[in-house]
C-alpha cells in the first residue's frame, strides 16, 4: 500500500497566466514577465538582482564581449555610468575602437545580414553581421584619429601602462577633439572616473595602430601584468562586488580571474565577488568559459558562493535583454555618487600591496 506522499512543490507560488495591458511601465512587464517561465523569468531575477547591486552600493563592474557596442548599445551603458551604476569596465578593445565612430560622427549604417559579401567589398564596405561600416571613412579614418592621439598625448603614455590608464587619456583626448563626445561611453567613463580595462591588450586595431605608432617614434608601452594586479585590487578594496556580464569570453575572463588572482596567485585570503549576472547564448556542454556556469565559477573561487538570490544566469542575446534591465534599474533606483575609482587608484593598490 503506498503512502501518499506531501508535494515537494507545496510552497511554490502558483502560476497564474499574466494579462498585459496598454501603456505598461518597464515594472509592469518585468513583473508579468516574473510570473511565467523559462528566461522570462530569469530576466525578470536578473532584473532585480541587478537593483540591488545598486542599492546595497556594490562595486559594480561591466563586461562588454560581442560587438554590441558597434550595433549603437553604448547609449545603455552611458546611461548607467552617468547614473553611477557601473564603477568599472572591462571591454574588448574592439569595442573601444568602435565606440570612437559615434564620437567622431564616422559613417556606421543599418544594414540587412543577407547583403553580398562580395559586392560588399567591391565597394569598400565592411559588416558586422547587420551593421555597415565603410572601410575608408570609418575605419581608416579612426585610424587616423587614433595615431594622432598618441602622438598628440604621447607625453601622458609614458611608461608601462595598464590598459585604464591608456583609455582614460583616451577618453580625455576624444571629449575634447569630437564633435560628439555625449555619444562615446569611453568619454563618458572618462568624465566619471570609471576604469575601462581590455580583455587583450593586442587583439583589436588600437593595437594594430600602436605598431605603427611605435615604429613613427612614439613608442606606448602596455603591461598585462599591470592590468592583472590594477583589476585585482580594485576588487579587493571593495566592500561588496557585482559583476554584470554582456556576452562571455574575454571580458567574463577577465572580470572573474580577479579572485583567483588575489588568493591562489597573491596568497591572500579573498573569497571571490559577492554577486553576479549574466546575459549570453553560450551552451553549457561545450567547456568555453562563455559558457560557464555560475557554480562552475564558485569552484574556482571567483565567487563566494552559489545561490539564486546572488547568482542570475540569462540565457539570451544581451541586445534584447540588456536594455529592458538598464531601463528598469534606471526607473527604480535614484541616481548614486560615482564612486571615481580612478581617483582612488593609489590607496585601492596600496591596500592590495599592504595586504601581501
Amino acid at each position: 500500500m503506498s503512502l501518499k506522499k506531501q508535494s515537494y512543490f507545496k510552497h511554490a507560488p502558483d502560476i497564474i497566466p499574466a494579462r498585459y495591458k496598454r501603456g505598461s511601465s518597464i515594472i509592469e512587464l518585468l513583473d508579468a514577465m516574473g510570473a511565467t517561465s523559462f528566461e522570462a523569468r530569469n530576466v525578470h531575477r536578473g532584473a532585480h538582482l541587478f537593483k540591488r547591486m545598486v542599492r546595497d552600493n556594490d562595486t559594480i563592474w561591466l563586461g562588454i564581449a560581442g560587438a554590441g557596442i558597434a550595433g549603437g548599445m553604448g547609449g545603455g551603458v552611458i546611461s548607467l555610468i552617468e547614473a553611477g551604476f557601473i564603477d568599472i569596465i572591462c571591454s574588448t578593445g574592439a569595442q573601444v575602437y568602435h565606440d570612437l565612430h559615434f564620437a567622431f560622427a564616422l559613417p556606421v549604417k543599418a544594414i540587412s545580414p543577407a547583403a553580398d559579401d562580395d559586392a560588399l567589398r567591391a565597394c569598400g564596405d565592411t559588416r558586422i553581421y547587420d551593421v555597415g561600416i565603410r572601410e575608408i571613412e570609418t575605419l581608416e579614418a579612426q585610424d587616423e584619429l587614433i595615431r594622432r592621439f598618441v602622438r598628440e598625448r604621447h607625453d601622458r603614455l609614458q611608461g608601462a601602462l595598464s590598459s585604464w590608464e591608456f583609455n582614460f587619456q583616451l577618453g580625455l583626448w576624444v571629449a575634447e577633439n569630437s564633435p560628439h563626445p555625449e555619444r562615446s561611453f569611453v568619454v563618458a567613463a572618462a568624465r566619471a572616473g570609471v576604469p575601462i580595462f581590455w580583455d587583450s591588450l593586442s587583439n583589436h586595431s588600437i593595437a594594430m595602430n600602436l605598431t605603427r605608432t611605435d615604429r613613427e617614434g612614439y613608442p606606448v608601452v602596455l603591461s598585462g601584468q599591470k592590468d592583472i594586479f590594477d583589476s585585482a585590487a580594485i576588487s579587493y578594496a571593495a566592500n561588496g562586488t557585482g559583476f554584470v556580464e554582456l556576452g562571455g569570453g574575454g571580458p567574463k575572463n577577465f572580470i572573474q580571474q580577479t579572485g583567483p588572482t588575489i588568493s591562489q596567485i597573491l596568497g591572500v585570503e579573498f573569497e571571490g565577488a559577492d554577486r553576479g549576472l549574466q546575459i549570453g547564448t553560450a551552451v553549457e556542454r561545450e567547456g568555453s568559459l562563455s559558457s560557464c556556469t555560475f557554480s562552475e565559477a564558485v569552484t574556482w573561487g571567483k565567487y563566494r558562493s552559489t545561490g539564486e538570490e546572488k547568482l542570475v544566469q540569462i540565457w539570451g542575446e544581451y541586445s534584447v535583454i540588456f536594455p529592458l534591465l538598464t531601463a528598469f534599474v534606471l526607473e527604480q533606483c535614484p541616481d548614486r555618487k560615482t564612486k571615481r575609482i580612478i581617483d582612488q587608484m593609489p590607496a585601492i593598490l596600496g591596500k592590495l600591496e599592504g595586504a601581501r
